[in-house]
């Protein structure tokens, strides 16, 4: 996508199109390198070549013919560039409309095109662990950025509810007892006592499977116990997905598709090589085959993800597909696949491998306060905790249930965000002290940046919902334009987000808001004429209004990565 979809970069591409005979959109907007060579920059390089100029002379011939526009003041050369400086109050006009009528972000990009996304995805009996965490946050925020960006979008949540550990867990269960009520920590304990009994007594395994076969086979009772398990297991996930404010389009789990088996397997008929038994299918490239069936049989989560590939296409015709899944399956994906592709699947392409790094609980402090806790829906009880008392300290007119919503909100953006600030291959330490810290590159750092826009405007007793009537020449100082700069960027940061498939790039984008605006908030501590809440009604309104626009792009930003944003912390 184009850089310059806003009015100022389209006013900028417009003067070199104009003068070198081009389409607008081929021409690349950015920002100089230091903000004293002006406010966009557009390279002259291809012009150049076509016209059998060197890019300096065109960047010259295009500055000398410069007339001033509605939004650009002036144009200058610099080497191979033209440097144009905007009109400042007309740019802030637009900015500060388009921010508070939610008009900044390329709503339409995505119009017509779906976007699949594969993520969180447990394996049920069992916990959200912590380590569920990146998987979930991340597929989340790219979920919301896509729908931001006009995408129609699929959330899928492709449940671990198949396979021989759930004839394990069917095993364990009628041989140890029913437990009652039914429960996943049960669930769990009693498949880690069969693995643990099956180290001593390997015919176990063999019970394992012999019961999958019997849930395999449809045998009622079984069936009926298996969807118990099931059941059980969603409704402990969704209220921890309840507390990251997620709502999947589509719950299907692996079992779905057991009926598609024997179809998919005479599909692949004639790609099928028998290996010790086993049933695989040999890929260019690839040092090992893919295993689509065992020799005893049963089919396998390749097996599976080919029917669900299939599936998806089929009711969806996806523009991308794709499955956030952790580093450790990147060769699983490249496998599948060149399978799908080997199938006559010219879709394949379409489909994308979204690995993240592993997340550990790092820090000498962290592990001794959060002991051997592993679970999802704990940890943010306890970076709850960590703010509760701060935040009731800070805000007395708040009743209890205030400061323990805000508490909430809080913890958990502070756990989201420090998981999704790196990008998503690196490996993240979680560190709860610098997690929960209102200061540095923090979740509540930015909630709290919002926060204070959101006091100026109850202290001002006035919200400014347009730039109706606001005189945008009284922002007048460089650190009021360096936040208008940036808020002009956050489309970019936004589609560059969605394309990447890195959330991080929103995190980064944030952090670099909240650093400009509180840079501009703080000149007034030493001087009263630069306060937002100046004597000067018509320079105090504009300041509002930009304040205004920083809160919205703030609350939507942080709404992009699934943290709420609070009026007060």
């Amino acid at each position: 996508m184009p850089s310059h979809h806003t009015p100022l970069h389209a006013a900028a591409a417009q003067v070199v199109a104009s003068f070198a005979g081009v389409a607008p959109t081929d021409l690349k907007v950015e920002q100089p390198p230091r903000p004293e060579l002006g406010d966009l920059a557009i390279g002259c390089f291809a012009i150049a070549k076509a016209k059998q100029q060197s890019p300096a002379q065109v960047a010259q011939a295009i500055a000398a013919a410069f007339q001033p526009t509605e939004l650009l003041a002036s144009a200058s050369a610099a080497g191979p560039f033209v440097n144009f400086r905007a009109n400042r109050a007309a740019a802030e006009r637009w900015l500060v409309d388009a921010a508070l009528t939610g008009t900044l972000l390329p709503r339409t990009l995505g119009a017509g095109q779906t976007i699949c996304i594969d993520y969180g995805s447990p394996n049920i009996a069992k916990h959200l662990a912590y380590h569920h965490i990146r998987g979930t946050t991340i597929g989340h925020a790219l979920a919301q950025t896509f729908r931001a960006l006009g995408y129609r979008v699929v959330g899928i949540n492709f449940l671990g509810d198949w396979g021989t550990t759930h004839g394990m867990l069917l095993a364990a269960w009628h041989k140890w007892g029913a437990i009652d009520p039914i429960d996943v920590t049960g669930l769990n304990a009693l498949y880690v006592k069969f693995r643990e009994a099956a180290k001593a007594d390997p015919t176990l395994e063999q019970e394992g499977r012999a019961w999958f076969k019997r849930l395999e086979s449809g045998e009622p009772e079984v069936r009926a116990l298996w969807e118990k398990f099931r059941e059980v297991s969603w409704a402990e996930f969704e209220s921890v997905y309840a507390l990251l404010g997620i709502e999947y389009d589509e719950v299907r789990g692996e079992s779905a598709y057991e009926p598609d088996m024997p179809r998919v397997l005479k599909e692949l008929g004639p790609l099928l090589v028998e290996s010790e038994g086993a049933q695989v299918v040999e890929l260019e490239g690839e040092k090992t085959p893919i295993l689509m069936m065992t020799k005893d049989g049963t089919t396998l989560y390749a097996t599976r993800d080919v029917a669900a590939a299939e599936y998806r296409w089929a009711t969806f015709h996806f523009t991308r597909s794709l499955y956030v899944v952790d580093r450790g399956q990147a060769l699983h994906f490249r496998q599948l696949f060149k399978l799908l592709a080997k199938m006559g699947h010219e879709w394949a392409a379409r489909c994308q491998h979204v690995p993240y790094g592993l997340v550990r609980l790092g820090g000498k402090k962290t592990s001794t306060r959060l002991g051997n806790v592993v679970l999802m829906k704990q940890v943010f009880d306890i970076a709850a905790d960590e703010v509760r008392e701060r935040i009731a300290a800070k805000n007395p007119e708040m009743s209890p249930a205030q400061v323990e919503q805000t508490a909430r909100d809080v913890g958990i953006g502070a756990v989201i965000f420090a998981n999704l600030a790196s990008q998503r291959e690196k490996d993240v330490d979680f560190d709860l002290d610098k997690a929960v810290s209102i200061e540095g590159d923090s979740g509540p750092y930015l909630q709290y940046s919002h926060a204070r826009c959101a006091s100026l405007a109850r202290k001002a007793g006035e919200v400014i919902a347009s730039s109706d009537g606001i005189d945008f020449t009284k922002l007048a100082t460089d650190a009021e334009w360096a936040v208008t700069r940036r808020l002009y960027e956050f489309p970019d940061a936004v589609v560059r987000a969605g394309d990447a498939c890195e959330p991080h790039v929103i995190a980064h984008y944030l952090l670099e808001l909240a650093a400009d605006y509180s840079r501009w908030y703080t000149m007034g501590n030493d001087d009263a004429a630069l306060r937002v809440l100046c004597d000067d009604p018509a320079t105090r309104r504009a300041r509002l209004a930009l304040a205004a626009a920083v809160q919205r792009v703030l609350r939507e930003g942080l709404a992009l990565l699934g943290i709420v944003a609070p009026d007060q912390m």
